[in-house]
């Protein structure tokens, strides 16, 4: 289950990460082994103990390894090993920001991938068992550390003048049309899908078509599976009609709503909402 997420309590960091979140799967909790991770245009670190495994297929490309590990934006459905118990403690950056950050080994954009990382690259230190004692304990104590952790790698970030214009477009991709921004951010159409694409790897379509999948998914996890009218749902989330849902849903997570109900089978199913936090 999710224990909890909370924002960054230092404003710089703030500009780049969006959250820190602590999961653990005990050998209590009976649930889905292999549950889904649907598309994401951001990035997570994800912070784990040094001799706990992790195996991701995608697409039938099986990786695997131990520890802590980037979990890199993806437009792809992962699937997940959860057949162990587990512990997690999360970073997850704002769309774009690794463009913006130096990160050793990384080359930019790097998509659709895990990646094994030491913590000593990122935190600046080796051992990190008593940074997850302290997420599973004190919560609030532990997203000061990570403040402080990532405090001398973040402020060393430069902003340039296209992650400046993706920063001011993310904020009204969710409320505009692709076809207003430009004349909303008075530049035109191809600078900004260039810039776009440029810092995050995605296009403003993809992007923005994630971040409805990502409020749907919410919103139905919410709800029964009994309670879900399929052709209200469309109409909610901007659909043209139902079989352009049902076209979405097979594109994005190889499932249709059918399948979706009878599976309930993505991690927001499995150990829960954001909302619910």
């Amino acid at each position: 289950m999710i224990h909890w997420l909370k924002p960054p309590k230092s404003s710089t960091i703030a500009e780049y990460v969006e959250c820190y979140w602590m999961i653990e799967k005990t050998s209590e909790f009976d649930s889905n082994n292999s549950p889904k991770l649907n598309p994401d245009p951001s990035a997570h670190l994800i912070l784990s103990p040094s001799d706990q495994t992790y195996s991701f297929d995608i697409e039938s490309n099986i990786i695997k390894g131990h520890g802590c590990h980037w979990i890199y934006p993806h437009h792809k459905t992962f699937q997940l090993d959860h057949s162990k118990p587990f512990i997690h403690v999360g970073i997850k950056f704002r769309v774009g920001a690794l463009y913006s950050i130096e990160l050793r080994n990384y080359s930019h954009p790097t998509l659709d991938r895990v990646e094994e990382v030491t913590p000593d690259i990122i935190l600046g230190v080796d051992d990190i068992s008593w940074l997850i004692e302290l997420a599973k304990n004190d919560p609030e104590q532990c997203c000061n550390q990570l403040d402080d952790l990532l405090f001398p790698w973040i402020e060393k970030s430069k902003q340039d003048r296209h992650s400046e214009l993706v920063r001011k477009s993310l904020q009204l991709l969710d409320t505009a049309t692709i076809s207003e921004l430009g004349d909303k951010l008075f530049c035109s159409q191809r600078t900004l899908e260039r810039s776009f694409s440029r810092v995050t790897g995605f296009s403003l379509k993809q992007c923005q078509s994630m971040n409805k999948l990502e409020a749907m998914l919410e919103y139905l996890y919410q709800r029964n599976s009994n309670d879900i009218d399929w052709v209200e749902v469309a109409l909610m989330f901007g659909f043209s009609d139902q079989p352009h849902l049902i076209r979405y849903l097979k594109s994005h997570l190889g499932l249709t709503p059918g399948s979706y109900v009878k599976e309930r089978g993505l991690t927001i199913d499995v150990y829960g909402g954001i909302s619910s936090l």
